[in-house]
């Protein structure tokens, strides 16, 4: 295997990861920063005031793009899976 092969593989491996969790975390910090917001606003400093939304707002957000996720993955997979062969030329 040449360097360029194993560059091209990580490469891939990091965009897949950043496509496939990019919706997750972009809402969790978006409700986490309108849940800091809040807080600060009014000085309530509860633990569970900003884990329980967080918590049903990333199950929803699951729900929504779970399928679209898991299909990246697997296109993910099957396009690695195509590239054993051309590795071990």
């Amino acid at each position: 295997m040449e360097i360029a092969t194993v560059v091209d593989l990580g490469r891939s491996a990091l965009w897949a990861v950043l496509i496939i969790s990019a919706p997750l975390l972009t809402v969790a910090l978006g409700v986490g920063l309108f849940i800091g917001v809040i807080q600060a606003a009014t000085s309530i400093n509860e633990m569970t005031l900003s884990f329980i939304p967080k918590l049903v707002i990333m199950g929803a957000t699951l729900a929504l793009f779970g399928g679209w996720q898991l299909s990246m993955l697997v296109d993910y997979t099957r396009d690695i899976y195509k590239r054993i062969p051309a590795l071990f030329s």
